[in-house]
């Protein structure tokens, strides 16, 4: 199976994808990130957005996390 790139706002629930890294944020955000196990390499799955797309909440790491689509968003994935 072949993973392809792309900006975690056109992830939709139930898609699984990688964490790559991260783009443009301020540094304490990319701490929190981090800290909350989001770390390159860290697999996850897209669970469900609120009907107006924010938040939205993954599985990561056996725990339910919600992240700001806007924040979210600086993360660079791979779509598995």
């Amino acid at each position: 199976m072949q993973s392809s790139s792309t900006e975690f706002t056109n992830l939709q629930p139930g898609d699984q994808a990688r964490v790559k890294g991260f783009g443009p944020m301020p540094e304490y955000y990319r701490n929190r990130l981090l800290s909350m196990g989001l770390t390159p390499g860290t697999e996850f799955t897209v669970m469900r957005q609120a009907p107006l797309g924010d938040p939205v909440q993954i599985m990561v790491r056996g725990f339910r996390l919600s992240l700001r689509r806007a924040e979210a968003g600086t993360l660079q994935v791979e779509v598995l």
